[in-house]
């Protein structure tokens, strides 16, 4: 049943209008009433919702584990129960039975494989949603690592969209994730990119990229390709013996330096986002190996993104902001990224950058007591939801792979000072840029380093001011919530015809699927009359 694309649009759409209709009446029935025992029977739902979409995302698998995976990062709009219960989602996929696997292999190869492997192991080493790892020799001994893509799943992939496209509808008309991501254009890249993970060809060059692109740099190095062997569906590669990079016994087992390995693993990934051009889109821990001399191997370049030079200097505009604390210029950076839209309440913004900023170089953060951490989060989750703030279709994967990235780091060396170890190389590269016929001078360097060795500790006291709710913040607010009350309850009026029109479709659909003549009948009449109240609701 899971391979039918009937049933598994049903199951995804149903599991959705599920979700939203949960969320909404839950904040319809406490608004305004978000006390403590409230906020526990929030997280409880939350919690059955994630427990529940794992278990789904494992058993129909394809897009399910990628939008898992997606969204165990945004912590910017998934409560954090539900990102705790989807992490470690990509790690446990279920693997697809040894003989099938076997039968694409040789469909790709044209001949058994034994004529081209010595032997192959009895399992996959590593199973995700896309392909399966098995480690293999070839008939002169040589060990390889053999990707195969798991059968049909461009077919599951296929029905998986169609599905996240009514999602999508459905999110966009009844929730308020519209108003901080273009669906459309997230659609697209998400296309664009799960698209092109099917291609292994395109991996190994992507792969070989890399390799030309970072040959130069020391402590790292990148698996060779076998292009005789590999194919759309089929990938041979060196089998590099090695570790997770977050597998920290094996790490003090080889008297390797947590602090310098998490510097030069920080520099490779700057540097691919510095000049423009490809970064890899999926750097989680199974992705970057850690060899007994600490040298960092970067596998995997199926998923991978790219980044424009006029980015790069956007960017660049917002980290230079941040290190000299120009928080007005980490704004314009943000705009001209589309990350923030003109009406935005700048001077509200750079207040919370500020004291972040500061909070962070004192290293506040980490000295204060999880209920004062926890409150200042709340605070910024509370602006970036409340604010006019959205996340370009384009910088998903980017955002994605930059939290996944800082993750990483974070098991290394929770104390790692990535504004320490981004200034000097951040400060090489803006010398040598040009906007035009102008390039930064000398005294824009001076000024860029003078700021950088400022005292760390100048502000601490400013991370208090920030935990007294802004007086601006509330009146922000309130006028907010009075404009908004007439849409939102209009909104939710209009949801349950939505959601009994969305329900008697997919119905149909499978009445249609079973020929179940009563059922059709009886889902046309709902769709029907279902579709004319939301119509007759949506022009009052």
């Amino acid at each position: 049943m899971e391979r039918l694309a009937i049933y598994r649009i049903y199951r995804i759409v149903w599991m959705s209008v599920k979700f939203f209709t949960q969320v909404t009446l839950f904040q319809r029935r406490y608004k305004g009433r978000f006390t403590p025992v409230i906020n526990e029977k929030w997280e409880r739902l939350v919690t059955r919702q994630a427990k529940e979409y794992k278990r789904t995302a494992l058993k129909l698998g394809g897009l399910m584990i990628k939008m898992g995976q997606f969204l165990s990062t945004r912590a910017d709009i998934m409560p954090p129960s539900f990102i705790a219960e989807l992490e470690g989602l990509t790690d446990r996929v279920p693997a697809v039975p040894r003989e099938k696997a076997i039968d694409l292999l040789e469909q790709e190869w044209n001949e058994t494989h034994t004529d081209i492997l010595m032997n192959l192991s009895d399992k996959p080493v590593a199973s995700a949603s896309i392909g399966e790892v098995y480690k293999g020799s070839l008939k002169d001994g040589t060990p390889v690592a053999v990707k195969i893509q798991r059968p049909e799943i461009e077919r599951i992939l296929r029905a998986d969209f169609r599905a996240m496209k009514i999602v999508i509808w459905l999110a966009k008309r009844f929730t308020a994730f519209g108003k901080q991501i273009d669906f459309n254009l997230l659609y697209s890249e998400m296309v664009d990119t799960v698209g092109a993970e099917l291609n292994f060809l395109q991996e190994l060059r992507n792969g070989r990229s890399f390799a030309d692109r970072f040959e130069s740099m020391p402590g790292v190095r990148f698996p060779v390709y076998y292009d005789e062997f590999s194919t759309r569906r089929v990938l041979v590669m060196e089998w590099i013996e090695g570790a997770r990079i977050t597998d920290l016994a094996f790490i003090d087992s080889n008297g390797i330096n947590r602090r310098v390995l998490s510097e030069r693993l920080f520099r490779l990934f700057l540097e691919q986002v510095l000049d423009g051009g490809q970064f890899h889109a999926d750097p989680h821990g199974g992705n970057i190996l850690i060899k007994p001399d600490g040298t960092i191997v970067l596998i995997d370049f199926g998923m991978v993104g790219s980044i424009s030079k006029e980015e790069a200097r956007s960017v660049l505009k917002v980290v230079e902001g941040i290190l000299l604390k120009q928080y007005d210029q980490v704004l314009d950076g943000l705009e001209e990224l589309r990350f923030l839209l003109p009406q935005a309440d700048r001077r509200l913004l750079a207040d919370a950058i500020a004291r972040v900023v500061a909070a962070y170089e004192s290293e506040e953060l980490t000295q204060m007591d999880s209920f004062v951490v926890d409150r200042l989060l709340d605070d910024l989750k509370g602006i970036v939801r409340t604010q006019p703030v959205q996340l370009p279709a384009e910088f998903a994967f980017f955002g994605r792979a930059v939290s996944t990235f800082i993750g990483v780091l974070h098991v290394l060396d929770p104390k790692v000072d990535l504004l320490a170890i981004a200034r000097p190389r951040v400060l090489e590269w803006a010398t040598t840029q040009k906007e035009g016929d102008k390039s930064f001078s000398k005294e824009d360097a001076v000024r860029f380093a003078l700021n950088a060795i400022g005292p760390l500790r100048a502000f601490p006291q400013k991370v208090i001011t920030f935990l007294d709710e802004p007086t601006r913040m509330r009146e922000y607010m309130q006028i907010r919530d009075a404009e908004s009350k007439v849409e939102r309850f209009q909104l939710q009026t209009r949801m349950f015809a939505g959601i009994i029109s969305v329900l008697s479709l997919a119905t149909g659909f499978y009445a249609v699927w079973d020929d179940h003549s009563p059922l059709m009948v009886t889902s046309g009449f709902f769709f029907i009359a279902s579709a004319w109240v939301y119509r007759g609701k949506s022009h009052k």
